[in-house]
């Protein structure tokens, strides 16, 4: 009778263990299967949030906010009306091709550097430093000793002593060129009127060194000033020059001078 009682214990030991393992193996599968989704909490960090439209985005961010207000401003009704009288001054100049320069001679055809042409006592130089110059020092009524430059080609300042390497730096351009001069008419003006236009105030600026040598004998095609906000004076005098001399410019001098008109 005692081996009858001990066979329904073994069976229900068995029964359970079984019940255990097989809890066992649904809870561990249960935790297999729920393991992809463990990264959902974390979708705010993923690609698709950091999207490079967004408004942090360095894109954005690095656009200048100066680059609407450093756009050009339209020009004044003066300086319109300059530009327009200049225009019609370029149409009616004759447009050739340039003549040779063969017989150019600086000092034999245009006169010695610097005359006094206007007999006020002074020669061109000094007429032209004491007027473009500003804090002028003179030693008696011409001869100025020191002063301060703003290049009209560059922009850059100068501080001109005379006596020194400044004396170099500031010099006297031709605005337009005497080479240039010779060789869109110049020929054919008298002696006296070649000398006159060498000397002509509106035909001279005191400007910086190395811009006077970069332009040697160029016309608009082939040289402008750096100083893109004084290009319109600039041709604006050398048509008002070319004008009163009754010179010509020639094709491509016409266009350069035309496009820069366009802007003023």
């Amino acid at each position: 009778m005692p081996s009858r009682r001990r066979r329904p214990i073994r069976l229900r030991t068995g029964i359970t263990s079984v019940l255990v393992l097989l809890a066992i193996v649904v809870a561990g599968y249960a935790t297999l299967t729920a393991e992809p989704s463990a990264p959902e909490p974390n979708r705010a960090s993923s690609p698709t949030a950091a999207s490079p439209t967004s408004p942090a985005s360095p894109t954005l961010s690095a656009s200048p906010a100066t680059s609407v207000s450093a756009a050009p401003t339209a020009p004044t009704a003066t300086q319109a009306a300059a530009a327009a009288h200049t225009r019609d001054l370029l149409a009616a100049l004759p447009v050739k091709g340039p003549a040779p320069a063969t017989g150019y001679d600086r000092t034999g055809d245009f006169g010695s550097a610097w005359l006094d042409v206007d007999r006020n006592g002074c020669d061109t130089r000094n007429d032209v430093l004491a007027r473009d110059l500003t804090d002028v020092v003179r030693s008696g009524p011409c001869r100025v000793l020191a002063g301060e430059l703003v290049s009209p080609y560059t922009g850059a300042t100068i501080d001109f002593v005379r006596g020194n390497t400044t004396s170099t730096e500031v010099q006297i351009d031709h605005v337009v060129a005497l080479e240039n001069v010779w060789r869109t008419g110049g020929q054919q003006l008298s002696q006296d009127e070649r000398e006159a236009l060498a000397n002509d105030p509106e035909n001279l600026f005191a400007v910086d060194q190395h811009s006077n040598a970069q332009k040697r004998s160029g016309d608009a095609a082939t040289w402008l000033p750096s100083n893109t906000a004084f290009r319109c004076t600039y041709v604006e005098h050398q048509v008002a020059v070319k004008t009163t001399y009754r010179l010509w410019v020639v094709p491509a001098e016409r266009t350069a001078i035309e496009r820069v008109l366009a802007r003023c």
